[in-house]
């Protein structure tokens, strides 16, 4: 079996198991929001877990109730390592973190390997960590699934609307998008920034560009699905790193969000 090591452990989050279970558990135990409604998405930040995992966190919340259900995670990101015309999936079998080995959905990955737009690349995603921080909510929070990892590079939104609406599934299915919000803007500019961001994305624009959200392309893809045609984005956080962590003078902003 071959296996994608984990790439920023030690770096974005604790490398070792026991210390990192405590952080996202500490995290989790701060996070207060809850819906009624049953979620089949998630937009979540991808920062280190000090400037962004307790926003990220009160959107895994939400799906804590529904981890007997979900047995398969899509999980799609920003390139930020490599160039990446198009989407990317690997060939490896599993992907690790400190807290175990998460199994990959091979027949899923093999099926939309062969699509338009998408190609079969390791190299975009051994330094990814767009991906990787999720991985400890997801195992914390799921205990049991399989995953479909997604690199997302320069792409229109028709092309990964396509590949999501294949993957999205029924109710055994979550959709993750990850993506951070404005980046470096003094702390004001980027709150009239990414306040408009959210109220964009709630609105389901599908015309973001990289300075609104390095996700952006992800970002619009989800928002030219079928499936979200049906669904309301519902905004559960949002701060920046000048509210964690940060200096307020350089900031990056993160929102979580549900879809429901």
């Amino acid at each position: 079996m071959t296996i994608r090591q984990a790439a920023v452990a030690g770096s974005f989050y604790e490398a070792d198991a026991s210390h990192l279970q405590q952080r996202i558990l500490s995290l989790m135990s701060g996070a207060h929001s809850n819906t009624p409604y049953s979620v089949q998405a998630l937009i979540v930040p991808h920062a280190g877990y000090v400037y962004s995992g307790a926003t990220a966190a009160e959107a895994y919340r939400t799906v804590a109730p529904l981890a007997d259900r979900i047995e398969r995670v899509v999980l799609f990101g920003p390139a930020h390592r490599v160039a990446l015309q198009g989407m990317a999936v690997p060939s490896v079998d599993a992907f690790a973190t400190p807290l175990g080995d998460v199994p990959l959905d091979r027949e899923s990955i093999a099926r939309v390997a062969a699509m338009p737009g998408v190609c079969v690349s390791d190299e975009a995603h051994r330094e990814e960590h767009s991906l990787e921080v999720q991985l400890p909510f997801l195992q914390t929070v799921l205990k049991h699934f399989s995953l479909v990892p997604v690199v997302v590079g320069h792409c229109a939104p028709r092309t990964v609307a396509s590949v999501m609406d294949a993957l999205w599934g029924g109710p055994e299915t979550l959709l993750v998008i990850s993506t951070d919000l404005s980046h470096f803007h003094t702390y004001d500019d980027a709150t009239q920034l990414d306040t408009l961001t959210c109220e964009r994305l709630q609105a389901k624009d599908s015309s973001l560009c990289g300075q609104d959200a390095c996700g952006a392309y992800a970002l619009n893809g989800l928002m030219s699905t079928g499936h979200c045609q049906s669904l309301q984005v519902e905004l559960v956080d949002r701060c920046n790193s000048g509210d964690t962590a940060g200096s307020k003078d350089r900031v990056v902003g993160y929102g979580a969000f549900v879809l429901h």
